[in-house]
């Protein structure tokens, strides 16, 4: 059994699904700052970024850790699963008000602007999306909700290992 299934089925579990959203970003964020960006313990199991948009309504920076698919063009996958929760995260909010953001990867930061993928899009990321996010159908079976998608466009040339 590989380490994704086994994080995946730890996942569905429907305690782990109201405990995680409120504890697991905390400890990626702190884990973050702490090590200059080099240490998000979500990345243990999973392809994780750490987005810093802007507050929709406070305009304050807010830094998010999202599960992060990476395209070869350089762009950047995000599901607002909220861990199958029935409202969207507040990054939903945000990056649609102000879709100027940051995304930091390997220690480095990239301005990026964000797009929310339209049906036609989203059903074609749908491979990347199972890749990155195995446990999508459950969240979105229990989050009775639309997940939206966005693609993180970084706004100048992308790093060479792209990996």
């Amino acid at each position: 059994m590989s380490v994704l299934t086994v994080v995946r089925r730890f996942c569905e579990v429907r305690w782990v699904t109201r405990v995680a959203p409120k504890v697991v970003p905390r400890v990626d964020l702190l884990a973050h700052r702490l090590t200059g960006g080099r240490v998000v313990p979500t990345r243990l199991f999973m392809r994780t970024v750490v987005v810093t948009s802007t507050g929709h309504r406070s305009g304050l920076p807010r830094s998010t850790p999202l599960v992060a698919h990476r395209d070869a063009d350089g762009s950047f996958l995000v599901v607002a699963s909220n861990f199958g929760q029935r409202h969207d995260p507040a990054w939903v909010a945000n990056l649609t008000a102000h879709p100027e953001a940051t995304v930091v990867w390997r220690a480095r930061t990239l301005p990026v602007r964000a797009r929310r993928l339209t049906p036609e899009e989203k059903a074609a990321a749908r491979t990347d999306i199972l890749r990155v996010l195995p446990m999508y159908d459950t969240y979105a079976h229990r989050a009775a909700r639309d997940l939206p998608v966005f693609r993180l466009t970084p706004t100048t040339d992308p790093p060479d290992d792209q990996a």
